[in-house]
């Protein structure tokens, strides 16, 4: 995630007649019932309440055992430094059993995760794995696992990563058979981990909807993108009892985000938040100094419980997290603190953003 420029310029709302004719057919291709706005679905038995005691995050990425050995060494340290939530991403750096196919070198063993999962309760720390769904199916000029042993679900299989044009390559939500493999590695994470809850990514979606895609071509990328969240849905919150997370830029669109070249994308994807589930946690990320970040009260208006994330320069996530603290609303969680390996997993109790922002945060009653 990129830090996109400093712009408040809010895109004009669509006229009512032809919202509501969107939002139907939305509705219509996502398979869901349509409600009011707030609650487009019926929220599944246990849906989370606001906690007792801010979520203090942080966002690490451990993509080999190595780290994640290092990491049974610094959870004391974090914990010592108020972290009570780690977001692990993990994505195919893991022994995966069912498709080894798609395991990365260095993939971190069941064993580990288990150890994790262990020195983690006895810190007081939740782990929360994450396994990028959707789009970041490429990075640093190499293609993922997933897409290089089934590149029929590439979204835009004549493109590659040469292209000047391509971020990162995405699948095809309506690829035949991809989420059955999908929830697969996601259960196979989430019981090594021993996790309640489950981050899904879903952040920097650019090319669904392109055209070039045979089953995407004409569909509208919002009802696309809300299908695949509501599948993702259906299958951590509702049938595996999980809670499930996930990035909030293609959810606010750029009406929020601004308009740097990483969120200006021309399928625009926001309509989409009429129609998921509420008991959704939206990690809402800003990495750039503004006087006020307007989609954290809009998302909490529309009933979805957000959990700030900044990053850096320090001032830019000070002004972030005090907007985020000035709010009343209690279905603002806390924060999360996102690193992207600018610090090592050994030295992550002192990097700036934690060390200094999350001692600050309060219960939403001391708020």
């Amino acid at each position: 995630m990129w830090t996109p420029k400093n712009n408040n310029t809010r895109i004009p709302p669509a006229p009512s007649l032809y919202k509501s004719l969107l939002m139907g057919w939305l509705a219509l291709c996502c398979g869901i019932a349509w409600g009011s706005p707030t609650h487009a679905q019926t929220l599944p038995p246990g849906n989370p309440k606001s906690p007792s005691h801010p979520w203090r995050g942080v966002h690490l990425w451990i993509d080999r055992e190595s780290s994640a050995q290092q990491l049974l060494g610094t959870l004391p340290r974090l914990a010592a430094a108020g972290v009570n939530a780690v977001v692990l991403e993990v994505n195919y750096s893991f022994e995966f059993q069912a498709h080894p196919e798609l395991r990365k070198r260095h993939s971190i063993t069941g064993a580990t995760a288990h150890k994790l999962a262990a020195a983690a309760r006895q810190c007081g720390i939740r782990l929360i794995p994450e396994f990028n769904c959707l789009g970041h199916q490429s990075f640093s000029g190499s293609i993922e696992p997933l897409l290089k042993a089934h590149p029929d679900f590439n979204e835009t299989p004549s493109q590659s990563l040469t292209n000047k044009n391509i971020y990162c390559l995405e699948w095809c939500p309506q690829s035949p058979g991809l989420n059955a493999i999908v929830f697969s590695l996601i259960d196979e994470i989430a019981g090594a981990f021993e996790a309640d809850a489950v981050h899904v990514g879903m952040d920097e979606v650019y090319l669904l909807g392109s055209g070039e895609c045979p089953r995407c071509r004409g569909k509208n990328p919002a009802a696309l993108f809300a299908a695949q969240i509501n599948a993702l849905h259906q299958h951590i919150a509702v049938e595996k009892k999980w809670q499930m997370l996930m990035w909030a830029d293609r959810v606010i669109g750029p009406k929020f985000q601004g308009y740097s070249k990483y969120d200006t994308a021309r399928n625009d994807l926001s309509a989409a938040e009429e129609a998921i589930p509420r008991d959704i946690v939206l990690c809402d990320w800003h990495y750039e100094w503004r006087k006020n970040y307007p989609s954290v009260p809009y998302l909490t208006g529309r009933g979805f419980q957000v959990w700030p994330a900044g990053f850096m320069p320090l001032k830019a996530a000070e002004a972030f997290s005090d907007f985020s603290q000035r709010q009343t609303n209690t279905l603002i969680l806390g924060w999360l603190a996102t690193t992207w390996n600018e610090t090592s997993i050994t030295n992550s109790p002192d990097w700036p953003p934690i060390r200094e922002i999350l001692p600050r945060w309060r219960s939403p009653a001391e708020r």
